[in-house]
């Protein structure tokens, strides 16, 4: 049930909370002037200000632990189909694949001044302020704050840059869009000069609150924008900050729904990014198997980064111990994905995402070695191999002897994978089934994989899992300390079911291919451990279905018995025919 609160009550708290209670503490100088407290005392108690300064109906506030009192999957599915009917309705006539930017640009807006918001208001309620409020502070006050926040936070938000006031006056802003363009201008400049500049560089590129996408002109463009403010403001995604009382973490699963459903409907350009979360949290589990912690994880190729983030949701993330790293070439795409670093509550210092090209100009070359690595790079892409000549001297990819050809990229990920792999670690690839079998270079490749025992198990998965293709891929399992001399072939083709018009990993699929992984035994049709030597004299095919027989669910045939009964229909016809001759002739006589 919805509570009310006494408007007069509520009134009092809020003029309280502007006035009477903000102490001046070291190195926050929350503090207002005698001359600033009096300009509050002139619309203390006048109701509509309060209602503007606060973005609220004062008086008939709703506690939004009550909008959070269901399950966890109907608070799922009824917030991905608002997000998602949200999102189509407000697009318009604009590509659904061009809008998200601005659906998830206005989301992660939202989310940094709600987490700065419920912040501060925490670290003043813990030096016994408990009725400050940020979001009523002037900029002038909140300056004084400036230095240290962003230093714990990576960020800074001046309180009328906050979501909710500029939503507030969106309306009654006619250059709107000039304001949006200063506001995220400002959360990027708080960080220039210190550790989280990287960080936030950039992060708004893809928000163009000027496009035409938007609008032909100002008045359309803002219409848009007072559109989208409304639609993610009124998102039930927390109270000022405070997920504690939701049983999912909203933002961080709207965010990732929001990229799911525009890579489903984007083909090959939205499959690119994003590894669906059931392979995702497969491949995590398989990388820690046995470890309840690790050093550092990382992607080379880790597009909106959801195969990092599992890590999170698997382990935990401070048992993550030095943070989330990878490299992503593609703007747009590390753009979101360092946005979804943010939006799963992993704080600047604790991820380190670079743009560029991993395989021509690696970013991390002073992070590795990795404990845990995994990957779904892109398949079959070009390459410079053998055009650059620096490439083959490489400690990356020297060892090998060759590199990948320059049309198939596929192996020399592997290469740069297995270089940056700690000792006692494992990583998980999803690969292009070609690159199990093709000759020239690449078999050269798995020869050396192979013969220095790097190759702890390749897993065929099911078809049509992955956006933007239907074929059914394979993840290998590298390690460079392992138990035996022998490769795992796990035939998980059949681990589905049909959701939609895609095919997903279910929980129990996933848990099967888990426990065969770790057992390491022999199951017909399923599982087959295999020796070196026999890979070796099969021309170093890692297919596995070049191992594991599938099984035959022909229906066997009784051949003496289907001859009696062929036999018998012949009679039977001989039979027939007799009998219509007979007919005929007496008709004709």
């Amino acid at each position: 049930m919805a509570t009310q609160r006494d408007p007069a009550a509520w009134d009092m708290r809020c003029f309280k909370t502007a006035v009477g209670s903000i102490k001046t503490r070291r190195k926050r100088h929350y503090g207002i002037t005698a001359r600033r407290r009096n300009r509050f005392l002139h619309w203390g108690n006048n109701r509509a200000a309060l209602a503007r300064l606060t973005g609220r109906q004062v008086g008939s506030i709703t506690r939004q632990e009550d909008f959070m009192s269901n399950t966890k999957e109907i608070e799922r599915a009824e917030l991905h189909k608002t997000i998602w009917r949200i999102a189509n309705d407000l697009r318009g006539s604009v590509d659904g694949w061009d809008f998200k930017s601005y659906v998830l640009g206005m989301l992660f807006y939202r989310f940094l001044s709600e987490n700065l918001t419920s912040y501060l208001n925490a670290e003043e309620a813990r030096a016994g302020n408990e009725d400050f409020n940020y979001a009523l502070l002037s900029d002038e006050d909140a300056e004084y704050g400036r230095e240290e926040v962003v230093r714990e936070k990576g960020f800074y938000i001046l309180p009328s840059q906050l979501f909710n006031n500029v939503r507030f006056k969106a309306r009654q802003d006619g250059n709107l869009n000039e304001t949006l363009s200063r506001v995220f201008a400002s959360i990027e400049g708080s960080a220039i000069g210190t550790d989280s500049e990287d960080d936030f560089k950039g992060l708004f590129a893809e928000v163009d609150v000027n496009s035409n996408k938007l609008g032909a002109v100002v008045k359309k463009r803002n219409e848009k924008l007072v559109m989208l403010l409304e639609a993610i403001g009124d998102l039930p995604l927390g109270n000022g900050g405070d997920f504690g009382g939701n049983t999912i973490d909203l933002f961080g699963d709207a965010y990732e729904y929001l990229m799911q459903m525009y890579a489903s409907t984007a083909g090959k350009s939205g499959g690119e990014f994003y590894t669906p979360q059931e392979v995702s949290e497969l491949l995590a589990r398989i990388t820690v198997l046995g470890k309840t912690e690790i050093n550092k994880v990382y992607d080379p190729a880790c597009g909106s980064g959801s195969l990092l983030l599992k890590f999170a949701k698997v382990l935990g993330k401070d048992n993550v111990r030095q943070g989330f790293f990878g490299q992503e070439i593609n703007l747009t795409t590390y753009n979101l994905c360092r946005i979804n670093m943010f939006l799963h509550d992993i704080n600047f210092e604790k991820f380190d995402i670079a743009h560029g090209d991993t395989l021509t100009d690696p970013a991390h070359w002073d992070d590795e070695p990795f404990e845990a690595i995994v990957s779904n790079p892109p398949y079959s892409i070009r390459w410079e191999g053998d055009a650059n000549p620096l490439l083959i001297n490489d400690p990356r990819f020297a060892p090998a002897g060759v590199l990948a050809p320059k049309s198939k990229a596929d192996l020399a990920f592997t290469m740069h994978i297995l270089s940056w792999l700690a000792v006692d670690g494992t990583a998980a690839i999803v690969e292009f089934p070609g690159v199990l079998y093709r000759g020239g270079a690449e078999q050269k490749i798995r020869q050396y994989l192979i013969d220095n025992n790097y190759v702890d198990a390749v897993i065929q998965l099911p078809p049509d899992l992955f956006f933007g293709t239907t074929i059914a891929t394979c993840v290998i399992i590298l390690k460079k300390s392992k138990r035996d001399n022998a490769v795992l072939f796990i035939d998980a083709s059949a681990e589905f079911v049909r959701n939609g018009n895609k095919n997903k990993l279910t929980a129990d699929n996933q848990q099967r291919i888990l426990d065969a992984y770790a057992e390491r035994k022999d199951i017909e049709h399923f599982v087959r451990l295999v020796d070196a030597e026999e890979i070796a004299g099969n021309g170093y095919n890692i297919a596995v279905s070049s191992y594991v027989a599938q099984k035959d669910e022909r229906e066997a045939v009784d051949i003496v018995q289907l001859n009696a009964e062929i036999a018998g229909i012949v009679e039977r016809q001989a039979a027939l025919r007799t009998q219509i001759d007979a007919i005929v002739a007496e008709l004709e006589g």
